[in-house]
């Protein structure tokens, strides 16, 4: 009896949904061309069903076990549904209807990075790759960066690199070293301040000493006498270059040189020859110096 009863149950069910497919419309296909829709409307329901497609074919790819030719037609049907969805979008914005091409999702490698594939065509994305697709033979090479070939600076690049920082003019600026500076330079000069009263007592100890006829110690001596040595060897260094300098100021002339008067003679007499080789001639000039040789006159 109960058999019965599923099977009219059964034929019951398969009767009521008949009626209510034959109440609907006629599936609609989606326009070969996105330019033969005219409505905006039609418009965005086409692109809406395109995204669904792709977010199905997506989750499909992400299955490694699919095999290599079969993740490689998936991949050519994702990036035919991507560009069949750029134009509808493209139509969109003709029809006046907001732009959907500013919110696209961008292509990542394997650790998340966007990666940038142009399009040969220079319109619309590159080929793209998607879930397993990504690791198969060849395609992982793709994603790689080649190494990075460091690129020695030029003599240019290094001097344009120089300013003021570099010479140590800002190096106060900041106010962290003056601040290392200080206790530095407290610590030097309390140092100097000691060295130099040691010496001092030193100086007084050997004058008590030798006025009292006493014998200095070893080490008290020694500091003196190395501070004489000092005082020596910097007064004979300054008597050297005393000596250098006075030297660079001699200068002996050993030629008479010639005063004003005597240059201004020889300049009178050397136009003088030249006008007369130029107007007299040699007879004249041989007689003229037989004349001067009979009265012995020298010039």
């Amino acid at each position: 009896m109960a058999r019965n009863e599923e099977k009219a149950q059964s034929m019951l069910n398969r009767f009521i949904t008949m009626k209510e497919e034959e109440k609907k419309k006629p599936k609609e296909r989606r326009p070969y061309l996105a330019s033969e829709c005219r409505d905006l409307a039609e418009a965005d329901k086409w692109r809406q069903q395109i995204m669904r497609e792709i977010g199905r074919k997506v989750t499909e790819i992400q299955n490694e076990g699919l095999g290599e030719h079969r993740l490689r037609d998936l991949n050519d049907e994702i990036n035919k549904l991507i560009r069949e969805k750029v134009h509808w979008e493209r139509r969109i914005i003709e029809l006046g209807g907001p732009n959907y091409t500013k919110y696209s999702a961008k292509m990542t490698d394997l650790d998340g990075n966007i990666v940038d594939v142009p399009n040969p065509g220079g319109r619309g994305p590159g080929y793209r790759y998607f879930g397993a697709a990504k690791k198969l033979p060849g395609v992982r090479e793709l994603f790689e960066k080649p190494p990075e070939l460091r690129k020695r600076r030029t003599r240019y690049d290094i001097y344009k690199r120089i300013d003021a920082s570099y010479y140590g003019y800002r190096d106060e600026e900041d106010g962290i070293l003056v601040k290392l500076e200080g206790p530095a330079e407290k610590k030097m000069r309390a140092a100097a301040v000691k060295e130099w009263m040691e010496m001092e007592e030193i100086k007084r100890e050997a004058k008590k000493s030798v006025k009292s006829g006493e014998v200095v110690e070893v080490g008290l001596g020694s500091k003196i006498l190395f501070e004489e040595e000092e005082d020596v060897i910097e007064e004979e260094r300054m008597e050297r270059e005393r000596e250098e300098k006075d030297r660079e100021k001699e200068y002996v002339v050993h030629v008479p040189l010639p005063d004003e008067k005597e240059i201004e003679r020889m300049v009178v007499e050397h136009k003088k020859m030249e006008l007369l080789s130029k107007y007299a001639s040699e007879d004249l000039m041989e007689e003229q110096m037989e004349a001067k040789a009979m009265l012995n006159i020298q010039r």
